[in-house]
């Protein structure tokens, strides 16, 4: 008589591996807190459009283009808050299935692994930080001499902190194939 061993219906493995699965869930509700931190943004958007819309017409030029600036700074971080949502989320939560057959479904939504996303994230701190500085250049008179090396220096430091992970990610993937 041969020995057969039954296996139980699940293994302690099985169910370890399916809490870790599981678990990736978890991260639904900071995903649903920049939702929240989008809707804030638009707010802050919207009340810094209309306080400049308001005075536009007592506007110096440097002050109606800080103005714009500040508005495109707002839409570029609203612009990275999105891009953390979608890919963040497919990445590594799920699909998400109600975009795959729309038709206002964003090109690079769906190829943005996660190299791709901490690209893209320092290039919107790249670019979040010269619109900063530029906004700084043209106000000089509110800046300290002191101040403005310090975002020079924080600036140039985004700038070769970007250029050397894509370096780094150029090699590596390099190297993978």
């Amino acid at each position: 008589m041969t020995k057969t061993s039954v296996r139980p219906a699940f293994s302690l493995e099985e169910l370890l591996e399916k809490l870790i699965f599981a678990s990736r869930w978890l991260l639904v509700p900071f995903y649903l807190g920049l939702v929240l931190a989008l809707l804030l943004l638009a707010y802050k958007f919207a009340a810094e459009f209309l306080h400049f819309g308001s005075a536009i017409a007592a506007l110096s030029e440097t002050d109606t283009l800080l103005g714009i600036l500040g508005l495109i700074d707002k839409t570029l971080l609203g612009n990275l808050l999105i891009l953390v949502i979608f890919s963040g989320y497919e990445n590594f939560v799920s699909l998400i299935g109600v975009a795959q057959d729309s038709p206002d479904r964003p090109r690079w939504m769906g190829d943005v692994d996660f190299a791709g996303l901490k690209l893209k994230l320092i290039g919107s701190i790249v670019a979040l930080s010269g619109i900063n500085l530029l906004g700084a250049f043209l106000n000089l008179k509110s800046w300290s001499s002191q101040e403005l090396g310090w975002m020079v220096g924080i600036h140039l430091t985004f700038v070769i902190t970007g250029v050397l992970f894509a370096l780094s990610e150029k090699i590596g993937h390099g190297k993978a194939h």
